[in-house]
C-alpha cells in the first residue's frame, strides 16, 4: 500500500526552512525534516502542499515546482506500506514561518547547505536534494521572482 505525502521545501537566500519532528512522534522521530503532511483523499499533491503549508506553518505557497518524488518505507505502524513523498520547491510564499502544530515539530529553522550536513535527517537523499534545490532557487532569484524574507523562526 502506498501513502502519498506532500512537502514544501521553502529556499531563501542560500539557505532552507526545516522542521524538527517531535520526538513524541511514532513515524521519523527527533529528526529534521521537510514540511508538509498526507494527501487527503480527492486532493492532488499541490492541493495537499498548500493546505499543509497552511496549517503547519502557517504560510501560502505562491511559487513552486516539483523537485523530486522520494519512495520511503513507512515506520508509523505495523503494516508494510510505503510513503511516497512529492517533494516540492518553494521560492515564494506569503506570511512568515512559524510553528503552528508543535505536536509536529520541536522547532523549525533555516539552514545553510554546509549546516544541514551536520543534522539528523529525515532521509539519506536530503543533502542531494538540498543543493539541487538551492541550485534553483539562485536560477530563479536571478530572474527575479523569488522570495526575500528568510524570516527568523
Amino acid at each position: 500500500m502506498e501513502v502519498n505525502v506532500a512537502a514544501g521545501l521553502l529556499c531563501c537566500q542560500g539557505r532552507l526552512l526545516l522542521g524538527k519532528r517531535s520526538a513524541r512522534r511514532k513515524a521519523y522521530p527527533g529528526v529534521w525534516d521537510v514540511p508538509g503532511g498526507h494527501v487527503e483523499i480527492g486532493e492532488t499533491a499541490e492541493q495537499a502542499l498548500v493546505r499543509e503549508l497552511r496549517e503547519e506553518i502557517g504560510v501560502t505557497p505562491t511559487t513552486w515546482r516539483e523537485l523530486a518524488v522520494l519512495r520511503v518505507p513507512a515506520m508509523a505502524d505495523e503494516r508494510r506500506h510505503t510513503l511516497r513523498m512529492t517533494l516540492f520547491l518553494l521560492t515564494q510564499w506569503q506570511g512568515e514561518p512559524r510553528n503552528l502544530q508543535p505536536d509536529e515539530h520541536d522547532a523549525l529553522a533555516w539552514f545553510t547547505l554546509e549546516e544541514t550536513s551536520r543534522l539528523l535527517l529525515a532521509h539519506t537523499d536530503y543533502p542531494i536534494l538540498f543543493r539541487e534545490a538551492l541550485e534553483l532557487a539562485q536560477e530563479v532569484a536571478g530572474r527575479g521572482s523569488v522570495s526575500t524574507h528568510p524570516e527568523s523562526v
